[in-house]
C-alpha cells in the first residue's frame, strides 16, 4: 500500500532505498531491540558514521530472531547537504562499517512517496529443509535438518491448499499486540526437492507473525505422515493455532524478495549534489 503524501520527502532532504542481505544467526531479528541486537540497529550505527544526523532506517519486514534475508528493503532520508557520494559508493561505504554477516547489496535514490514497508505489494519467503539421515555441515545454519524421509508429493498437494485468500489464524503465533486482520492472500506455495534439499517457496501480499514457519512446520508434518494433505483446508477454517503443525525453526527461513508496484519505482542512480 502506498501511503502517498504521508511519506513525501521533506524539502532539503533526499530519500535512499537499500537492498540488504544478512545472516540472522547472531541477531534478535530485524528491529531495534530492548534486549539483544537487531540488524536495523547495526545498519543505523553504520549510517551514523556517514551522516551526522544519524538517519532512522525503515525496513520492509520484521524478520524474527534467527531468520535470514537476501532481499530486505529499507529506506532512510538525509539532508541534501550531507549527500556527497553516488549511491553505488554509498553501499561500499556502509559495508566498510558493517560486520561480515550484514551487507548492503545495492543503494539507490528513491522517489519521494516511496516507503519500504507501506509501498510493498508483496513478499517472497523461502524455507529450506535438509532431508537426510545425516545433517549437512555446510547448511546447518540455513536449513532445518529433518532426518526422517519426507513424502514430497504429499507436501506438494498440501501446499496448493494455502493458495488464495484465507484467514491464517491457525498458522500464526500471538505477536503480543492487536492485529487489524489475520486474512492474507497467498499467490504461490510451492515445494521443490533437489536431492535431499527441499525448498518451500511462499509468495503473498503480506505475512503474519511466524506464519511462514507455521506453514513450513505443518507441511513437514504432512511429509512425515502426521497430517493428511487434505486436512489443510479444515485447519484453515478452524482458525485455531492448536490444530495446525509445529512452528519450524527460524534458521531455515529467508526473506527472499520484496515486491513493489510502479509507483514505488526508484529513480535512476545518478550523482548526488555536492555541498
Amino acid at each position: 500500500m502506498d501511503t502517498g503524501e504521508k511519506d513525501q520527502t521533506p524539502p532539503g532532504f533526499l530519500k535512499f532505498r537499500l537492498l540488504i542481505a544478512y545472516d540472522g544467526s547472531g541477531y534478535e531479528g530485524w528491529q531495534v531491540q530492548k534486549i539483544g541486537t537487531g540488524v536495523q540497529e547495526i545498519i543505523e550505527t553504520a549510517l551514523g558514521k556517514l551522516f551526522p544526523g544519524k538517519p532512522r532506517l525503515h525496513g520492509s519486514s520484521r524478520t524474527d530472531a534467527g531468520v535470514h534475508a537476501l532481499g530486505m528493503v529499507a529506506h532512510f532520508i538525509a539532508p541534501v547537504s550531507q549527500c556527497r557520494m553516488e549511491p553505488r559508493k554509498l553501499a561500499l561505504a556502509l559495508n566498510a562499517w558493517l560486520p561480515e554477516d550484514i551487507r548492503v547489496i545495492k543503494a539507490s535514490r528513491a522517489r519521494s512517496p516511496f516507503h519500504a514497508r507501506f509501498s510493498a505489494t508483496g513478499k517472497a519467503y523461502r524455507y529450506a529443509i535438509w532431508n537426510h539421515p545425516a545433517s549437512n555441515p555446510l547448511l546447518r545454519h540455513v536449513s532445518w535438518h529433518v532426518p526422517r524421509k519426507l513424502d514430497v508429493h504429499a507436501m506438494q498437494r498440501a501446499a496448493r491448499a494455502f493458495i488464495g485468500r484465507h484467514d491464517f489464524s491457525s498458522f500464526t503465533a500471538n505477536p503480543g499486540y492487536r492485529r487489524s486482520s489475520t486474512i492474507r492472500n497467498i499467490t504461490q506455495c510451492r515445494v521443490v526437492a533437489r536431492g535431499p534439499l527441499i525448498t518451500i517457496t511462499i509468495h503473498g501480499d503480506g505475512f503474519l507473525y511466524k506464519m511462514c514457519r507455521g506453514i513450513a512446520g505443518t507441511l513437514a508434518e504432512v511429509g512425515l505422515g502426521k497430517l493428511d494433505a487434505s486436512e489443510i483446508t479444515r485447519i484453515l477454517r478452524q482458525q485455531d493455532r492448536r490444530v495446525a503443525g509445529m512452528t519450524a525453526p527460524a534458521h531455515g527461513l529467508v526473506l527472499w524478495k520484496v515486491f513493489y508496484g510502479k509507483k514505488a519505482a526508484i529513480t535512476s542512480a545518478r550523482s548526488l549534489p555536492a555541498k
